[in-house]
């Protein structure tokens, strides 16, 4: 039920793109305290701006069901923009990551949803 959508401006390759997904599954369900087999990820280049300048920039959608907390969400935000630091070149100071908590009956899965 954790999902994290990842935009970028860097150009990334297939491989690139399929290499981030594992470890940022992993910080979502490590720090939100999900089962693994819940969380989706998405990893897309787009056309971004920040700051009136383009250049290396991201921008993190997270949703769950339950999960976040101030605590929470600075580990992610801690451990993400690390990762994207290392893997994309992003500087931490052009990544926003936006935090959602979601009601179990407005999250649909499997036909149905969790509420």
């Amino acid at each position: 039920m954790p999902l994290l959508a990842l935009q970028t401006s860097v150009t990334l390759s297939n491989q690139q793109r399929y290499d981030l997904l594992a470890p940022l599954s992993q910080i979502i369900a490590e720090c939100i305290g999900k089962p693994e087999r819940y969380v989706m990820v998405t990893v897309s280049t787009v056309a971004m701006l920040m700051d009136g300048s383009e250049g290396p920039t991201a921008y993190a959608d997270i949703r769950s069901i339950g999960g976040l907390n101030p605590a929470v969400n600075r580990k992610l935000s801690e451990r993400i923009c690390a990762l994207l630091k290392e893997r994309l070149g992003v500087p931490p100071d052009r990544v926003y990551l936006g935090f959602t908590s979601v009601s179990a009956e407005n999250w649909g899965w499997n036909s149905g949803t969790f509420g």
